[in-house]
């Protein structure tokens, strides 16, 4: 791939991945207020990209205390792709220099 390919790719990676785990963290915030409809208005913003991904993990992992704790894990897995592909050793940084 040539080296102009590969630093787009890197940059869009990297702005999808911290994206996804902004909006990943503003669930796990979310989680405190069950009150909040997720369904209306603004919050749909943050329910309709996260959700395909959350609902299947809710069948394995089961709420702790109440609390709905994969969005936490789904946070700490694209934490980890993002630093595995993108971060100061990940395997595109390196592909670029």
């Amino acid at each position: 791939m040539p080296a102009l390919a590969l630093s787009w790719l890197h940059l869009l990676l990297g702005l999808a991945l911290a994206a996804w785990s902004l909006l990943f963290l503003f669930r796990i915030v979310l989680t405190w207020y069950p009150q909040v409809d997720l369904q209306r208005s603004g919050w749909r913003l943050l329910h309709i990209p996260t959700e395909p991904v959350l609902a299947p993990t809710r069948r394995w992992v089961a709420p702790i205390g109440g609390v709905d704790v994969t969005p936490v894990i789904w946070l700490g897995l694209v934490s980890l792709l993002r630093e595995l592909l993108v971060g100061q050793q990940g395997l595109l940084t390196m592909a670029i220099r």
